[in-house]
């Protein structure tokens, strides 16, 4: 009976995966580093599988694969660190205002096609042409994404804003003795719809 090549990978995966890691733990010092490097090799393994069946020692190909791409990783990581320490730390661009915030968490409850569409063409600036090439659709899929985005996002928004308030000064009293919210320019809403 013949073992098929995808047989052969899964044996060889059950049989030397822990030693393959152990091996290349030793060399990387680091146990993820390894555990990647390994299932790197097997990945590989797994493009050609015939011709790895057809290797006299696989074990030792799949050594020598995952030594090579732990020392191929190691040298760009050494170069990009390089890099970073000439050029200094990146600069702070995070906005942790409440507007910005709330404008990030309302972008991530909507539809994946309309945060892609309204994140590339209002915070990247990319017009509707290339966010339709980026995202693969055509231009009236974006100007429908970018509609129907704009509209959830103020709802979104609008709907933040209101459980968000507290009760300002300026607001009027009710006859339960709480405040109604001000008008829209006093609580700071972003206005999407523009």
């Amino acid at each position: 009976m013949t073992v098929s090549d995808g047989d052969l990978i899964s044996e060889l995966y059950a049989g030397c995966f822990r030693r393959l890691v152990v091996q290349l733990y030793a060399v990387t010092g680091d146990l993820t580093e390894a555990q990647e490097a390994v299932q790197e090799a097997f990945t590989r393994a797994l493009v050609s599988p015939r011709r790895f069946a057809a290797l006299e020692n696989p074990e030792a190909w799949l050594r020598r694969v995952a030594v090579n791409w732990a020392r191929s990783r190691y040298r760009r990581r050494r170069v990009l660190d390089g890099l970073l320490r000439r050029i200094g730390p990146p600069p702070a661009v995070a906005d942790h205002s409440p507007e910005h915030l709330a404008l990030l968490a309302a972008l991530r409850v909507l539809p994946e096609g309309q945060r892609h569409a309204l994140a590339l063409h209002y915070l990247v600036d990319l017009p509707v042409d290339e966010v339709a090439a980026t995202l693969g659709v055509s231009s009236g899929t974006v100007k429908s994404r970018l509609s129907r985005g704009r509209v959830a996002l103020a709802a979104l928004l609008a709907a933040t804003d209101t459980s968000d308030a507290t009760a300002p000064a300026t607001g009027t009293a009710t006859a339960t003795g709480t405040k109604c919210a001000p008008d829209a320019t006093e609580t700071g809403r972003i206005d999407v719809r523009s």
